[in-house]
């Protein structure tokens, strides 16, 4: 018997601590969100926030991608005033340029 309250305890042990690694992991992953959130609000107008905030809803990596350079931007200096709506726009159309540019030629 006593083997096997050994045995519990320890995995009683590692369950705990595996719990305590996912809630410190999922703490993180909230911080950083919160700091993309506030760079974004720092840089871009409310209009272009919200056209944002809805191709998250359709395309969330696209949208995750398009955060990134933005701030990527933001860091480096090149953006100096709040995007508007209209230069966002601009911004996607040319990134989705390069995105789109694909064929497919069948013989």
């Amino acid at each position: 018997m006593d083997e096997l309250e050994e045995i519990r305890k320890r995995k009683l042990m590692e369950l705990q601590k595996k719990l305590e690694e996912e809630k410190l992991k999922e703490e993180q992953r909230v911080q950083q969100e919160l700091q993309i959130r506030a760079l974004l609000k720092q840089i871009l107008t409310p209009e272009a926030r919200a056209r944002l905030a809805n191709i998250r809803l359709a395309n969330p990596s696209y949208a995750s991608q398009i955060e990134a350079l933005l701030i990527q931007l933001a860091q480096t200096g090149r953006i100096t005033q709040k995007i508007n709506d209209e230069q966002l726009k601009l911004i996607l159309s040319k990134i989705g340029k390069k995105k789109r540019d694909f064929r497919i030629i069948r013989k």
